[in-house]
């Protein structure tokens, strides 16, 4: 079974960006990346992904039309058991206390520390994803 991670930004460098922070873990099949470049995008890849094998969604915050918050309820709706954690460049109290009261898991800050991230993916994959 293929481990997901579907990652949501409206900017396209992005894919670029995480392919190549990732690469190894790509590389040697830990985990699969699949990007969408809007809310309802993903919403509708997640419903297609099979329950069990996605297992995480990085959403952006800011994006056109459906943002990443209006986003984040229907997906706690619709898939309660995947982790979401929001991505934004505005790390600001008001926005963290949204990002969690509505269901996020955390909240990273743009400029991404990958440092960081990936700590947060390990610890939801596990040591033996």
């Amino acid at each position: 079974m293929s481990v997901y991670i579907l990652v949501v930004d409206d900017e396209p460098d992005v894919e670029t960006l995480f392919r190549q922070q990732f690469r190894r873990d790509l590389k040697s099949g830990r985990f699969m990346m699949e990007f969408a470049s809007s809310a309802p995008a993903a919403l509708a890849r997640a419903a297609e992904i099979g329950d069990a094998s996605l297992v995480l969604i990085l959403s952006d915050i800011n994006m056109p039309g459906m943002s990443g918050l209006e986003m984040l309820p229907v997906v706690r709706a619709e898939r309660p058991e995947v982790p979401v954690i929001m991505i934004t460049a505005y790390g600001d109290a008001d926005t963290r206390r949204k990002a969690l009261e509505g269901g996020a898991k955390g909240l990273v800050t743009k400029p991404i520390d990958f440092v960081l991230l990936r700590t947060e993916i390990d610890n939801m994959l596990g040591p033996a994803a």
